[in-house]
């Protein structure tokens, strides 16, 4: 008999965004097949939304494939799309840890994340973390995570994220990117059930550094990481040529690439697959996705915001639990 998992949970978001409104579209768009309960405040959601107000996860296995499952979580104000209000930082915050409560106690098989506004959630509450992602880490216990955004076309995991161009050369160091190759490695062992991963590792300057002619991290920083782990067996390959890295070619020679900073791993990932990729952290001892796109503060509530990533993202957390990945 095939085991079926509990349901994920979805977390609200920034109810000003375009998140509950892309719940309801997902919901439309999955019916039955990918069952998820919506954390959040119903007051949150647009006006009209057929919804069923449930006391757990497992209740949304018998709503109505025309009903959004709702676990209700009280804020502490109404939402205008378009318009963060402080008073409801603290709401968002509190159902993003609620909802890893509910996996870790078993009650939902993964998270599915609606995005967040951090300026907002700091105006509001002081949120004291870069990201969803550090925040989420936190939470598990401050493991070492990953971001990898992942679709059908690309896998990619920058090494540093959130901070700026200038303080990347610092930021990335041979302790940093040991890890991000090791907990992307597991990943894609666990999540993917890749048995043996082919890392790419990209350069941090034009050509790799060309040597030292266009900066000396990729031979002081970057290669001697590569080489000390391909000598402990993992199947890994660079630093290279950022720019020769994303073409249909070059891509099938590695399952994942590993990118110095944030957009040179965004970039083509979004270029390939806008609206299809996924993020996926790899770390946690539980599933976590998110749709690769932000609140959207200047379309929300106006109907127009596509739900293609949020859709993707719940496939693929469903899939993982489905194969008892994590």
């Amino acid at each position: 008999m095939t085991h079926t998992p509990a349901p994920l949970v979805m977390t609200c978001g920034e109810p000003a965004g375009i998140g509950p409104e892309l719940a309801v579209a997902a919901r439309q768009r999955l019916g039955r097949n990918v069952p998820f309960v919506w954390l959040g405040d119903p007051r949150h959601l647009p006006a009209g939304t057929a919804m069923a107000v449930v006391e757990s996860p497992a209740a949304a296995h018998d709503v109505p494939a025309d009903l959004l499952p709702v676990l209700p979580h009280s804020f502490a104000a109404p939402a205008t799309p378009g318009l963060a209000d402080p008073a409801n930082a603290r709401g968002v915050i509190e159902v993003i840890a609620r909802a890893v409560n509910l996996v870790q106690q078993g009650e939902a098989s993964a998270i599915v994340t609606a995005p967040i506004n951090k300026k907002a959630l700091k105006d509001g509450a002081g949120f004291a973390f870069p990201g969803h992602t550090e925040f989420l880490a936190h939470l598990a216990g401050d493991v070492p995570v990953v971001m990898m955004l992942a679709s059908d076309m690309l896998r990619v995991v920058p090494a540093t994220i959130h901070i700026p161009l200038a303080d990347v050369p610092q930021a990335l160091t041979p302790a940093l990117l040991e890890q991000v190759i090791r907990v992307t490695h597991a990943g894609l062992i666990r999540s993917f059930g890749i048995a043996a991963p082919r890392i790419a590792v990209a350069g941090l300057n034009p050509h790799a550094g060309e040597g030292g002619a266009m900066g000396g991290e990729d031979e002081a920083v970057i290669r001697p990481v590569v080489e000390r782990l391909r000598a402990a067996g993992f199947d890994l390959r660079g630093p290279l040529p950022a720019d020769t890295m994303f073409h249909a070619r070059a891509r099938e020679s590695y399952d994942a690439a590993i990118c110095a900073y944030h957009d040179q791993a965004l970039i083509p990932i979004k270029t390939l697959d806008f609206d299809g990729g996924v993020n996926v952290t790899l770390g946690l001892p539980f599933i976590r996705t998110s749709p690769d796109h932000g609140t959207a503060f200047d379309i929300a509530g106006k109907g127009v915001a596509l739900p293609d990533s949020l859709v993707a993202a719940c496939r693929m957390a469903w899939k993982m639990a489905m194969s008892g990945r994590r």
